[in-house]
């Protein structure tokens, strides 16, 4: 049995936001008087939520700044959503690809649910996604399985129909826990080294790589 669906991560796995998140961030970092940091270190602190991102770039010693630092990188994050942020190679051939072979589409990320879906519409407009979403109120973020499990149902396919296509451990972790094909991009944010010992069940290391895995795949 092929698969008949694809849940894809967005940061790091559709689009390279890094740039304008490092400076929405150090952004509000210095709004409140605190030391930035260079925008490769943003590739640890991105992917569990925007919370974690704030935690992770603030002080330790400025708990107190976390509500207000968020507030501040939210209202620049705004105004500079699609500064630098651009598709990776190859991503829309991917999808075109993805969905002549009837393969369902979704997307689900831990960035919050209207940042999600501006740029997914601004940057991939016309492609049929049955879903897009972001983080939401009152549902667990990644690695959780349940908002992947809900789009599986809502997609109308079996958890072990799906490949969920990412570029971090949460990623993996996600197909995991949602019994789905883990399927890691080596051009995002981490490295191969986290996805494999997170347990991706295939790599990629370039948009032909991955029309290829998707397309090979077997599942029970």
């Amino acid at each position: 049995m092929h698969l008949r669906a694809a849940i894809f991560d967005l940061d790091g796995t559709l689009v390279d936001s890094l740039a304008d998140i490092a400076a929405s961030m150090n952004h509000s970092l210095v709004q409140h008087g605190l030391p930035t940091h260079p925008v490769d270190d943003y590739r640890h602190y991105v992917g569990e939520g925007v919370m974690t991102l704030v935690r992770k770039a603030t002080p330790s010693d400025r708990e107190d700044l976390h509500a207000s630092i968020l507030a501040t990188y939210r209202a620049y994050y705004a105004e500079h959503l699609f500064d630098q942020t651009r598709l990776f190679p190859g991503i829309p051939g991917v999808l075109a690809q993805l969905a002549a072979d009837e393969v369902r589409l979704a997307v689900l990320s831990n960035k919050a649910d209207a940042f999600t879906r501006q740029l997914v519409e601004g940057l991939l407009p016309g492609v049929p996604f049955a879903a897009i979403y972001g983080e939401r109120q009152g549902v667990p973020r990644k690695p959780d399985p349940t908002a992947a499990l809900a789009l599986a149902s809502e997609l109308g396919v079996a958890p072990r129909e799906c490949a969920f296509v990412g570029d971090t451990s949460v990623d993996m972790n996600t197909s995991r826990n949602a019994g789905m094909y883990g399927v890691g991009v080596t051009w995002g944010f981490r490295g191969v080294e986290e996805l494999r010992a997170a347990g991706a069940r295939a790599l990629a290391t370039s948009a032909e790589e991955l029309i290829t895995v998707l397309r090979s795949a077997q599942v029970a």
